[in-house]
């Protein structure tokens, strides 16, 4: 049983937003209000942003299981997940998912600060009530709008460090809003008849394959310019130089996606670019630690 609330909690997602907020912690020490100290942060601050952060992720996807019970009993992909598949019912699904949520808010106010509090919240509110609640089923933005919440991780993370929210962690979070949509509409490619066969509008289901490999194009094709004009705002070389690597690589895949519009390949282009989110954010840690600009 413990095993099946490991899988409700898509433990996966969890890993990474919790890097994506330790990470954009650690970078924000350079540009805190106190002397530029890279990794100036105490570990009891990183600890609970890390606690904290889990505690979200975990929570918000234990109710997307309990909301997306469903349309899960009909998709072969997801028919064996523990609440279709009868290891655990929808009411401790339920229970768990709320439990998790609101401790991740207590502990975050008891232990950080307001605006990180507020960042958490926010999180939560986007992917479980404007993602799976309300535009998943209606509307084709779900993916692009609902993408803000593991932006709000990374905001997070710049808030504990700073106590506020400053343009550059704002935009340090949207390269993560700005990832989402690329990378997830890749997997609707490999999953669409799975989506169209229980009427959720993502992109792939109402414009096709080969239309939705050229929205992945253009937005990955947005994605690297505007990651490497955080240089422009203070970031240093050893970010540029990650940024552009990846980016470029992610940039090439969804290319070839567009000539190659068929579920194998953007199962491919999935995988491959599955981390860049991780790259990304350690490069902008350890840029903060080996700060170097042209």
């Amino acid at each position: 049983m413990l095993s099946d609330y490991i899988e409700v909690s898509k433990p996966r997602i969890v890993v990474v937003l919790a890097i994506t907020a330790i990470t954009s912690s650690l970078a924000a020490t350079r540009f805190d209000s106190t002397p530029l100290i890279a990794w100036d942060i105490s570990a009891y601050h990183l600890a609970f942003l890390g606690i904290c952060g889990c505690l979200a992720s975990m929570g918000s996807s234990a109710l997307n299981h309990y909301f997306d019970r469903d349309i899960d009993k009909i998709m072969s992909r997801t028919i064996k997940r523990p609440i279709p598949s009868g290891r655990l019912s929808p009411k401790n699904v339920l229970v768990y998912g709320i439990i998790l949520c609101i401790s991740s808010v207590v502990i975050s106010f008891l232990t950080l600060n307001l605006m990180a509090t507020g960042m958490i919240a926010l999180g939560i509110f986007f992917y479980v009530f404007v993602y799976t609640l309300w535009l998943k089923r209606s509307n084709v933005s779900n993916i692009v709008v609902g993408g803000f919440a593991g932006s709000a991780a990374s905001m997070a993370g710049w808030a504990t460090t700073t106590g506020s929210m400053d343009v550059l962690g704002f935009l340090i979070g949207w390269l993560v809003f700005l990832w989402t949509p690329p990378h997830f509409w890749s997997f609707a490619i490999k999953s669409r008849e799975e989506y169209e066969s229980v009427k959720v509008p993502m992109l792939p289901v109402l414009i096709g394959n080969e239309k939705t490999a050229g929205y992945i194009f253009a937005n990955t094709a947005i994605l690297l310019p505007y990651s490497l004009s955080l240089y422009l705002l203070g970031l240093g070389v050893v970010y540029f130089i990650t940024a552009a690597i990846s980016g470029s690589l992610m940039l090439v895949y969804h290319y070839k996606l567009t000539k190659y519009p068929n579920p194998d390949f953007a199962w491919k282009a999935y995988k491959i670019t599955a981390p860049y989110l991780v790259i990304i954010f350690v490069s902008l840690a350890f840029d903060s630690l080996f700060y170097y600009r042209f």
